[in-house]
């Protein structure tokens, strides 16, 4: 890959990246002044970077607490910023989980609660129901992430598990005005499935959560399935009255942010969709016919462009290596169409990829061809799940450490 096409491709990412930026987001959405106290309220992977921004930007007195991933924070004034793990739970998240609750213990009817919500929060707030413990939520969020489900499936089952998700904490903030500012990580940007819906419930039943763990045959711990097929706990329902008067509004998503990159493309660009899903690596394949099919036919887009594409893949965990779900999409992308001419980058908007300290990563059509010569076997690293060693070994991992927002995988395919 020529250094032009890779700063061509990074550019194209950060220009992703600031179309989904705090500022700009939240500046046109904020709610009108109460009466009462001002309570902001919190989580997810760019929540401590809402949060100074809506400080900087209110113009009245406010409290409150955001929760985010570690080493996401930031400086802030009045709204105190908490720190847990991602992607499993720990003993943190509990503790922020109580804090939420905290802070919207006691308000009256002329208070106000703005709720920053964004991608991360599922596993950022852990708060198991009954008598299940942290490491029962821990297990759950384990089976999940090894099960390849889509993210819709995953949130749907936490709900039925959680004394915070699908809508719990909103009701907990009853009788006052909750607003919600979602950026959106989710395909289709429904706002009830970001971070679970800690403030925003939807109507999934207990009855529809437990058929997509027969569907997707989803190996749950045994207390969690226990609980799961009890009655005890069930999500609150979208109709009931506390939530009357609530506002949701998404103000960032993929979509925005992928119209952004192919605004400030200097080649022509097309965007497949916002909102892929499915696995990882089947996706890189399917990207890598359309590619194989435009750089040799000129079809269905003419050359030069670039593709674009968002969403959230998943991946199925067949091996022990490392790397998260962008990584195993470009590596099984090169592999699909490795001798084609073209140059390209996955990253998740977030800055992180899995659980490794990349956002994603670039390949070109001679990708595979390098490592082989390096002794090493592209398919093998694709077998296992391994795909943050290949292109550390190519010296490929793209890196630019947390961005501040989250809206999810960023693809762009370039060919000349």
């Amino acid at each position: 890959m020529t250094p032009e096409d890779r700063q061509f491709l990074i550019g194209l990412f950060e220009a992703a990246v600031r179309a989904a930026d705090p500022a700009a987001a939240l500046r046109n959405h904020l709610p009108s002044r109460p009466k009462g106290r001002v309570v902001v309220i919190g989580a997810g992977k760019g929540a401590a970077q809402l949060a100074a921004v809506f400080e900087e930007l209110w113009d009245g007195p406010l409290e409150g607490v955001v929760v985010t991933r570690y080493g996401y924070g930031c400086a802030t004034k009045r709204i105190r910023v908490l720190e847990s793990a991602h992607p499993v739970p720990d003993q943190a998240g509990l503790a922020a989980s109580a804090a939420l609750f905290e802070a919207v213990r006691g308000l009256s009817a002329d208070d106000l609660v703005v709720a920053l919500i964004c991608g991360g929060g599922s596993a950022l707030l852990p708060c198991p129901p009954g008598d299940l413990t942290l490491e029962d939520e821990a297990g759950l969020n384990r089976a999940l992430l090894a099960s390849g489900a889509p993210i819709s499936v995953m949130n749907a089952i936490r709900k039925q598990v959680s004394g915070i998700k699908g809508g719990r904490l909103a009701a907990a903030c009853y009788p006052a005005r909750v607003v919600s500012l979602v950026v959106s990580d989710v395909p289709g940007d429904d706002p009830a499935q970001v971070a679970s819906g800690p403030t925003v419930p939807d109507g999934v039943t207990r009855e529809a959560a437990r058929a997509m763990v027969a569907a997707w045959r989803i190996e749950l711990p045994e207390r969690v399935a226990a609980w799961l097929a009890g009655e005890d706990g069930r999500a609150p329902d979208p109709g009931d009255p506390v939530f009357a008067g609530h506002e949701v509004r998404v103000i960032a998503s993929a979509r925005i942010s992928l119209e952004a990159a192919a605004a400030a493309s200097s080649v022509p660009a097309v965007i497949l969709s916002d909102a892929i899903e499915g696995e990882a690596r089947d996706v890189g394949r399917v990207h890598a016919a359309i590619a194989r099919e435009v750089a040799s036919r000129g079809r269905p887009f003419q050359r030069p462009v670039v593709i674009l594409s968002g969403g959230e893949t998943t991946v199925t965990l067949r091996g022990k290596g490392r790397g998260g779900r962008n990584s195993e999409f470009l590596l099984a992308l090169a592999l699909a169409a490795e001798g084609v001419r073209f140059a390209a980058l996955a990253a998740d908007t977030d800055g992180i990829d899995g659980s490794e300290d990349n956002a994603g990563a670039f390949a070109d059509g001679g990708s595979m061809a390098r490592l082989r010569e390096m002794g090493v076997d592209p398919s093998a690293l694709l077998a296992g799940n391994d795909a943050y060693s290949a292109f550390e070994a190519l010296e490929d991992l793209f890196a630019p450490g947390p961005t501040g927002t989250n809206v999810n995988d960023f693809r762009a395919i370039l060919i000349r």
